[in-house]
Formats: structure tokens, C-alpha cells, sequence
């Protein structure tokens, strides 16, 4: 039992299961100090979602739904997790994502280009703009996290303005795709059919999939991912091993960008969503991505299932909470606490160590005292 416990695996899916069943707890709180009659029925509901509708084929249609918002999900996680694998803290992945979406969209209604086109220049200028905070740190020591957020910022407004002629009279969001381009939405591949008739459900499912495995390989199987990894952990070591620092720096962010980018095209270019030019906050999609990435223990695989959860349990308070009763943020409140303990991932690991460590010693003691026991026995 302690080998397994050892396992940085287990203790990884232990301590984001305690995370959330935490973070369950205290929402749960919560909506008894709201309405304690409705509180078992609403927590239920948040944690259902889809299994909460009452026929197969809605269960399907609104799974597909979750589905299609859990993939961007993934990849901002993806995103989050590898620059943090090299030591870098890409909290400017909503930026890159906002200009993926603005990229992808100018492309597919102002230009008319097909889909494939579009996810392209998504993902390009995710790299770009990441490439901008790659830079700044590799050259001028610049915080990415300082960087980072300005851009965010610069990129939301600067993306309203670039899709502000795309926008109905009088209207706050984009023409849909659909209707001017529809040349540009994500081919479906029959995908649609196993969610009964989703139309939303695109090759984004598999491509998700796909990325999240590649950079699983790329860090753990490759040398380039060693060199990155090393990086992250001591970059003056890695200069003095021959590594060259500042290009896995800029490479770095180069990739988490595309990764953000990409995330952003597979979302609009499913037709799901269109813009809003009046928005004036940054999308949550980029920092959710850092919820996904530590809950899933900052695996590419763990990211997969911990955005999954994530998107259920909030599409599960926007579907089945009781407004006139709990806000629909209850369910975002459950969220923020899962990602306010997955802080405190380190901190369960190593209490876990600790208490390992000192059963093992106790058991040597007790073993070397029964030995000694034996010996003062025979003499």
C-alpha cells in the first residue's frame, strides 16, 4: 500500500480529489446558508448536469454541449501546464486566446477563407503574441507575468476593434460563421451523429485529444523536452550544460501560445459562440486554464479529465441550480475553491511523504527493537 502511495501518479489524483471534494463541501455549505430546504437538491443538480435530463438523446445533446466547451478547456490548460514545466508562469494564455479568436474569425468573415486557413492563423497569432513575453524574459528579464497580463489586455480591446465591421447594426456580437462562411466551421465527421445531431461537436474533440498525448511525449519522451524541463529548474545549469536557455524560453512560450491559439479556433470555428465586440474583460477561458492544469497535477493526461470536471459542474449550476432560490455563480464558486486548493497541491504531497516517511521509520524502530529483544533472549 505505501509503494503505491509513493506513486507521484496517486498522489497527484489524491490530492485533486481531496481538492474537490473540498471544494464541493464548502459550495455545499454555502447553499445551505442560502436556502437550506433546496441545498441537497441544488448541489445534486451542479454535480449531474447532463445526467440530470430525463431522455437518452438530451443527455447526449447536452453532453456533446460540454464537451465542445471542454476542449478549449483542455488546450489553455495544456497551455498553462508546459510553460510552467519550464518555469515560466503563462498567465497571458487568455491573451493568446483572444487573439486565436480574433485571428480565426477575421479570417473566416472578413476574408472568407476556409476552415483550415483559419485554425492556422489562430494558431500563429497565439505564438506571435507569446513570442512578445518569450522575449521580454529571455533578453530583458522582463516578469512574464507583468508582460503577460498587459498584453492580455491589449489584445482584448485591439481584437473588439479588428471585429467591430463584423458585427450586425446595432448588435454586440459577430455575424455567426454559419451564415456569411460556412466553408470556415470545423468539419464534423459524423462526430454530430453520436450526440444526437449536436451540430457543435467537431474534429476539435479529437485534435484536443491528440495535442494533449503530443505534449505528453514532447515532455517526457524527447530530448527537447528534457532540455525544457532542465530549463524550468535551473536555466544558469542548463546555460552551463550547453543548453541554450533563452531559445527554450522563447520556444517555450512559442508553443504554449500556439496551444492557447488553438484553443481558441477549435471553439469559434465550431460555430458554438460568436464574439463580443463590447466585451470589456478578458474571456476566463485562459485563466481557467490554470485550474485545469493544477488540478490535473500538471500532466497533459490529468489536464483531460480536471477540464472535463471543471466545465461539468459549471455547466451543471447554469443548467440545474434554481435561480430564484441560488445564483447560477454557485457552481463558479465551487470552481474558484478547487483552484484556490490546488495551491496547496504541494503541501498535501509532501505532508503525504511525511507521513509515509515516519510510518516506515516507526516500523524500522520497531524492528530493530524486536531484533535486540531476540539477541538479549539468547544470551
Amino acid at each position: 500500500m505505501k509503494k503505491i502511495l509513493k506513486n507521484k501518479a496517486v498522489q497527484s489524483i489524491l490530492a485533486a480529489l481531496l481538492c474537490i471534494i473540498v471544494g464541493v463541501l464548502v459550495g455545499y455549505l454555502v447553499l445551505l446558508l442560502i436556502e437550506p430546504k433546496g441545498a441537497n437538491a441544488a448541489i445534486t443538480g451542479v454535480l449531474k448536469n447532463f445526467f440530470a435530463r430525463k431522455s437518452t438523446g438530451l443527455r447526449l445533446k447536452e453532453l456533446g454541449n460540454t464537451l465542445v466547451k471542454t476542449m478549449p478547456l483542455i488546450l489553455c490548460s495544456l497551455s498553462i501546464l508546459f510553460a510552467y514545466k519550464v518555469g515560466l508562469f503563462n498567465i497571458g494564455a487568455a491573451g493568446q486566446y483572444v487573439v486565436g479568436a480574433g485571428a480565426c474569425l477575421y479570417f473566416a468573415l472578413g476574408l472568407g477563407l476556409p476552415w483550415y486557413v483559419c485554425l492556422l492563423a489562430a494558431i500563429v497569432a497565439g505564438a506571435l503574441l507569446a513570442s512578445i513575453t518569450g522575449l521580454l524574459k529571455a533578453y530583458c528579464n522582463v516578469n512574464e507575468v507583468i508582460s503577460g497580463i498587459m498584453l492580455n489586455w491589449i489584445s482584448l480591446y485591439a481584437v473588439n476593434t479588428l471585429l467591430s465591421p463584423f458585427a450586425p447594426s446595432g448588435k454586440k456580437d459577430t455575424y455567426e460563421i454559419a451564415t456569411l462562411n460556412p466553408g470556415a466551421l470545423l468539419p464534423r465527421l459524423g462526430l454530430d451523429k453520436l450526440f444526437n445531431g449536436n451540430t457543435k461537436v467537431t474534429i476539435a474533440l479529437p485534435i484536443t485529444i491528440i495535442l494533449a498525448i503530443l505534449i505528453w511525449i514532447l515532455l517526457e519522451k524527447t530530448k527537447l523536452g528534457y532540455e525544457l524541463r532542465a530549463t524550468g529548474l535551473n536555466k544558469n545549469a542548463a546555460k552551463y550544460c550547453g543548453m541554450k536557455e533563452k531559445r527554450n524560453i522563447i520556444l517555450t512560450m512559442v508553443i504554449a501560445g500556439a496551444l492557447s491559439g488553438t484553443a481558441a479556433g477549435l471553439y469559434f470555428l465550431s460555430g458554438f459562440k460568436e464574439w463580443d465586440i463590447n466585451q470589456a474583460s478578458v474571456p476566463g477561458m485562459g485563466f481557467n486554464g490554470i485550474a485545469g492544469a493544477f488540478l490535473g497535477g500538471l500532466n497533459p493526461i490529468g489536464a483531460i479529465f480536471s477540464s472535463f470536471f471543471i466545465q461539468h459542474i459549471t455547466d451543471g449550476g447554469a443548467l440545474n441550480l434554481n435561480t430564484q432560490s441560488y445564483p447560477p455563480q454557485i457552481a463558479d464558486l465551487i470552481s474558484a475553491i478547487i483552484i484556490y486548493l490546488c495551491g496547496f497541491v504541494l503541501f498535501f504531497k509532501t505532508t503525504m511523504n511525511r507521513l509515509i516517511a515516519r510510518s516506515e521509520e516507526r516500523k524500522i524502530q520497531k524492528q530493530k527493537a524486536a531484533e535486540a529483544n531476540t539477541e538479549g533472549g539468547k544470551q
